[in-house]
Formats: C-alpha cells, sequence, structure tokens
C-alpha cells in the first residue's frame, strides 16, 4: 500500500501547505505568522525533515486555526485590537 493511498479519505488526499502558502491564504506577511508560532499564538503543526531540513506541513485545519486567531486578535497596519473595556 502506498503512503497516498495510507492516508487518502475516500478519493481525495488531505492537501498540505507550506508556511508561506499559509501566511499568503490568511491574508499575513510569513515574518508574522512565524511570529506568532514562535511567541506560541498559534498552534504548532507537524514538522517533517527532508534530507537535513525541517518544514512545518500546514493542513486545511491548521490553516483554520490561523484564519481564526488572524479575525480575534490582528489588524493590518492599526496594530493589534482594543481589549473590551470592563
Amino acid at each position: 500500500m502506498t503512503r497516498q493511498k495510507k492516508y487518502a479519505i475516500g478519493n481525495s488526499v488531505m492537501k498540505n501547505y507550506s508556511t508561506l502558502q499559509v501566511a499568503r491564504m490568511v491574508g499575513v506577511h510569513k515574518v508574522t505568522l512565524q511570529r506568532w508560532l514562535l511567541n506560541r499564538k498559534v498552534a504548532e503543526p507537524r514538522r517533517i525533515s527532508d534530507g537535513g531540513v525541517i518544514a512545518r506541513v500546514w493542513t486545511d485545519r491548521d490553516v483554520e486555526r490561523v484564519r481564526k486567531y488572524k479575525e480575534q486578535n490582528y489588524r493590518k497596519g492599526r496594530g493589534r485590537k482594543p481589549k473590551p473595556k470592563r
């Protein structure tokens, strides 16, 4: 059984994205997304190692988590959203 068939759901195979692709999909700069990862604002996706290079592998579920974080906490060009007054 090939790896592709092993992880296939029905007739489709799960899509995987790079960090740059996710940043573009969500509408933030790659550095912003990396900063969110380093500050643990967004959960770290699965990592793979290929020839000594470690890369993050993002799924659709991971992308949705980043979108949700952005909606709640990010305003481009105007800094962070103000915290609600008590």
